[in-house]
């Protein structure tokens, strides 16, 4: 249904930093590199996740108050994996890894990013 997520931030180096650190815990890694930002994915034909500059440069980045996004992991190991290169590059915790109450096999983990943005690893298969 959604063919890319983009999300702008304030600082272009200390958001690659962060997530190229993260990401890779859940198969994906920086495949994509424009002036003004690069995108992930899990090959190098598909950029799924994008990071760039503000797309109206006459306001700042800014975290949406409601709104996070989900990246979808392959086991409740790489959860774990990811809340922890999460928080060692410097993402605030916002909920350690566990399971959810949302269906039988939600097991979640999620993260603010340093620009704010509220992110989490989500894996639904069961133990």
């Amino acid at each position: 249904m959604i063919a890319h997520v983009s999300l702008g931030v304030r600082d272009l180096a200390r958001a690659r930093n962060f997530y190229d650190a993260v990401l890779p815990t859940l198969g994906y890694r920086r495949v994509w590199e424009v002036e003004g930002g690069f995108g992930y994915g899990p090959d190098d034909e598909t950029p799924l996740f994008w990071i760039n500059t503000p797309l109206d440069e006459t306001k700042p980045a800014g975290a949406g108050n409601g709104s996070h996004i989900a990246f979808m992991a392959k086991s409740r190991a790489a959860v774990d994996k990811f809340y922890q290169a999460a928080l060692a590059a410097g993402a605030t915790d916002n909920g350690a890894p566990g399971r959810r109450d949302y269906t039988p096999t939600y097991y979640a983990a999620f993260v603010f990013d340093p620009d704010g943005h509220a992110i989490e690893a989500v894996c639904h298969q069961p133990e």
